[in-house]
């Protein structure tokens, strides 16, 4: 009777140890190590370069309401009073637990105020991945199954085109064409979608319209090459010689095997465009992170920035890291060890 207890503790923990040795937990482990290294990076970069930045942050928030009392408050209460040293560190703990500061400009926790900006950034960049995605994969695949044909020489240019366009001025074009011309839709402004859908869709095409053509150009080189490469792959090949439909043969087997390529610089746009539709957001007015940061670059409000810089950081590597773990979802030839 008393064997049975002694057997059941090794079983217990032989199937423990097998849980913590999987390749998934061990990829997983290394790529939080990566993703804390990188964010102590980026704290450590932006802490050194806002420093650096000529001027007095609290002076120029403060503008006509300076004065001495004011000013020795706020630098007391920003924690700027103290050495360079012990204001990195103190950023590092706060942040740790979520407390990003207070706006020098409007005394606000940034914490919130990127709360409330970051919805509206992600509806964009969402939305301009959409419209990327519905340019560059059939673009890029026709481009590819025609390759050296007129088609494929149109997509080419074409995508040269979106590449060398800058967005500011696309922006403008669409809302000169949309707006000023046939107005048929508003030229700037944001609606947040659970209070006036409509009001939201129509507010969003036009700068989701512009971010997803620059995108959607450098996209369908990226889906061409990537089928292009499985295309002439010995597994087409094969699939045709066992006499198999087209329509099979282009969506199971060179779609899927296609779609690993696709789906990194599909996770690295999006990142991008968390991060780097600034103007887009300045030109039409749109209330996100971009728009945030510009302003508050111009008024030199360091925790507003530091913030900023460090929540698209994260978001940038969560993206990366989920991208990864669908690799082996999608390919299962690729092992997560």
């Amino acid at each position: 009777m008393s064997a049975a207890p002694q057997n059941a503790a090794p079983a217990s923990q032989t199937a423990s140890s097998k849980v913590l040795s999987s390749p998934v937990l061990r990829f997983l482990a290394r790529r939080l190590l990566y993703t804390a290294v990188v964010l102590l990076g980026v704290m450590v970069v932006v802490f050194a370069l806002v420093q650096l930045v000529p001027g007095d942050p609290i002076r120029i928030a403060l503008g006509t309401r300076y004065t001495p009392e004011t000013y020795a408050a706020l630098q007391a209460a920003s924690g700027l009073d103290r050495p360079l040293p012990v204001q990195f560190f103190s950023y590092i703990g706060s942040a740790l637990t979520g407390d990003l500061g207070v706006s020098f400009r409007n005394g606000a926790p940034v914490t919130l105020l990127l709360l409330e900006r970051l919805p509206a950034t992600l509806t964009l960049a969402l939305g301009g991945l959409v419209v990327a995605l519905l340019i560059a994969i059939p673009l890029g695949t026709l481009a590819a199954l025609k390759e050296g044909g007129w088609a494929d020489g149109v997509v080419r240019v074409l995508s040269q085109i979106g590449v060398s366009v800058p967005d500011f001025w696309m922006g403008m074009l669409l809302i000169t064409l949309f707006s000023t011309v046939l107005g048929w839709l508003p030229s700037a402004g944001y609606t947040p979608f659970t209070q006036d859908p409509a009001g939201w869709l129509s507010h969003l095409l036009l700068p989701a319209v512009t971010v997803g053509l620059v995108s959607g150009a450098i996209m369908t080189r990226y889906v061409r090459a990537a089928v292009l490469d499985v295309a002439h792959a010995g597994v087409i090949r094969t699939a045709r010689s066992k006499g198999l439909r087209r329509a099979v043969v282009l969506g199971r087997h060179l779609g899927r095997n296609a779609l690993v390529p696709v789906l990194t610089i599909a996770g690295i746009q999006l990142a991008t465009l968390l991060g780097g539709v600034i103007v887009v957001e300045v030109v039409f007015a749109w209330p996100g992170l971009g728009r945030m940061m510009f302003d508050a670059v111009s008024s030199r409000d360091y925790p507003v920035i530091q913030g900023a810089v460090l929540l698209i950081a994260v978001i940038f590597l969560l993206i990366n890291l989920i991208v990864d773990l669908l690799y082996a979802i999608v390919d299962p030839r690729i092992r997560l060890a």
